[in-house]
């Protein structure tokens, strides 16, 4: 395992790794740290398709509405960096704040646009902006010399993902966008960093998201129409739970399915997403929906 703290060793390193291949391929996993079974999921995949794999650690506060939020987010390198090395990832990219950000905040940055104003974008105002300026800049910093060129993303912040895929397509960077679906746990709770926060009768309470998620998705595979309103009351019923949002989408654009959804029989592929507060944390998840095949 080899850490880069500069853009250039980082570089630097990334070739020397990839030199002894005849046609390489590179991948990269963009993290801000406090690992779980999720992340190490996204790196093995990776690992398993490219030549070289390294994952990048970076806390980016632009992403960060909530000073205290920011202050109190998980940092452990050490730990990070072992788990990575167990699943094959060869270099971890860990820049200090000034190395991203050398004038201090800056000036300009990417725009998520309209989408990046619903939803996730609409309760954290400004997220998605912070978000995708650090994913530029570290897809700027991870591109390869020689090579082809991949980057892992998880499905669980599906927004993001969409955000990122339109992103690199726009502005043609010249880097592949892979989705990893949402790793759970075995009681169906998606993985979060934020998930250390939950007491244990939180996380209990907090099951409720999957279940809903799952019944919506049991129904679109049975071709029966979708009773959303019975999800959002299955999470209600949740007296620690308090729901943000519940919503059945397209999976690119994130417009809201029509509302015969609720009425005829499902047909084709959508995405069913939520977020809400259980107690002092905010939980988000999704689950796409399609037509099981016959």
């Amino acid at each position: 395992m080899r850490i880069a703290r500069t853009i250039a060793e980082f570089r630097q390193l990334s070739a020397e790794l990839l030199s002894p291949y005849e046609s390489p391929s590179f991948g990269l996993v963009p993290t801000m740290g406090a690992l779980h079974a999720g992340h190490a999921e996204l790196a093995r995949q990776a690992v398993v398709s490219e030549s070289v794999v390294a994952a990048s650690i970076f806390v980016n506060p632009l992403q960060f509405g909530d000073a205290l939020d920011l202050e109190r987010y998980p940092r452990d390198l050490d730990a990070d960096a072992e788990l990575l090395e167990s699943v094959g990832v060869k270099l971890v990219f860990a820049p200090p704040l000034q190395e991203m950000y050398p004038q201090g905040e800056p000036q300009v940055r990417v725009s998520s646009g309209a989408l990046g104003t619903v939803f996730e974008g609409a309760s954290r105002p400004g997220h998605f902006d912070g978000a995708l300026t650090v994913v530029a800049k570290l897809l700027h910093a991870g591109t390869p010399a020689m090579g082809s060129y991949r980057a892992y993303f998880g499905q669980k912040d599906a927004q993001q993902l969409a955000l990122v895929r339109r992103m690199v397509s726009d502005l043609n960077f010249p880097v592949q966008i892979v989705g990893v679906p949402t790793v759970r746990a075995e009681d169906g709770l998606a993985l979060s960093s934020r998930n250390r926060f939950l007491s244990a009768e939180q996380r209990d309470a907090a099951l409720v998201l999957s279940r809903a998620l799952r019944q919506l998705a049991a129904q679109a595979d049975a071709q029966e129409p979708l009773d959303i309103d019975s999800a959002i009351a299955l999470i209600e019923s949740e007296p620690l739970v308090k729901l943000d949002y519940l919503e059945v989408v397209d999976q690119e654009s994130f417009v809201p399915l029509a509302e015969n959804c609720r009425h005829s029989p499902f047909r084709g592929k959508a995405l069913a997403l939520l977020a809400a507060q259980v107690g002092q944390v905010r939980l988000i998840d999704n689950m796409p929906l399609s037509v099981k095949a016959q």
